[in-house]
């Protein structure tokens, strides 16, 4: 039955092209590449826009869904380092001047694989001013950076403010500044107090003054 169809489509072909069905198949192949070639030349733009929304729906509904921002609290450098994406489970989160923020939303960037996860998991401030990469740089401490630097961190932080949810805070030892104490020794309180107020001492009380007094109008 095969060969009988076969037979009568070759003779269909020459009798009305004059062509071998060799030739004629050839000749037709060729007329449908020449057509997509010239087609695509004359392709709508908008064919790609849509090829790509469609490509990138599909890869969102693969994608879980981001969930919302919990709030961590204050927490140290060291259970920071359990948000930095090792663990698909929980947030991805980042520091900025001892501040945290969410940035699960953007783990393209900053999650494993990303172009900026090292930066994940830590207070990464100077070397976000310095856009630096190395090791060393990726602490909170920000002491001996330049105006541009300071500034360049500033605008990450604005950044982040406007984009990501703060979480949480970031409890650094010995991040803050001392106060130095005012308070008089007490010895010296205890002296005055027993101090006796006689002529002879407010003699050599006015003595002692002088000399200040003098030293200050110079």
């Amino acid at each position: 039955m095969a060969l009988e169809l076969w037979q009568t489509l070759k003779e269909a072909i020459h009798a009305y092209t004059g062509l071998s069905p060799v030739v004629f198949f050839t000749a037709l192949a060729l007329a449908f590449a020449i057509y997509q070639v010239i087609s695509g030349w004359f392709a709508s733009p908008f064919d790609d826009v849509n090829r790509h929304q469609r490509a990138r729906s599909l890869a969102q509904e693969d994608e879980p869904p981001i969930p919302q921002p919990v709030q961590v609290g204050e927490i140290t450098e060291e259970e920071l380092k359990q948000y930095d994406g090792s663990d698909p489970q929980k947030p991805l989160l980042m520091a900025i001047k001892h501040q945290i923020y969410d940035v699960t939303q953007s783990r393209m960037f900053y999650g494993p694989g990303g172009p900026y996860a090292l930066f994940a998991g830590k207070d990464a401030s100077r070397a976000l001013a310095k856009m630096s990469f190395e090791e060393k740089d990726l602490t909170w401490d920000i002491s001996g950076l330049g105006p541009f630097e300071l500034e360049a961190l500033q605008d990450w932080e604005y950044k982040f403010m406007s984009k990501y949810a703060k979480v949480g805070t970031v409890k650094v030892a010995g991040s803050e500044p001392e106060t130095a104490s005012v308070s008089e020794p007490a010895e010296n309180v205890d002296r005055d107090a027993h101090v006796t107020t006689t002529p002879e001492n407010t003699a050599v009380d006015k003595s002692d003054e002088a000399p200040a007094e003098t030293e200050l109008k110079e």
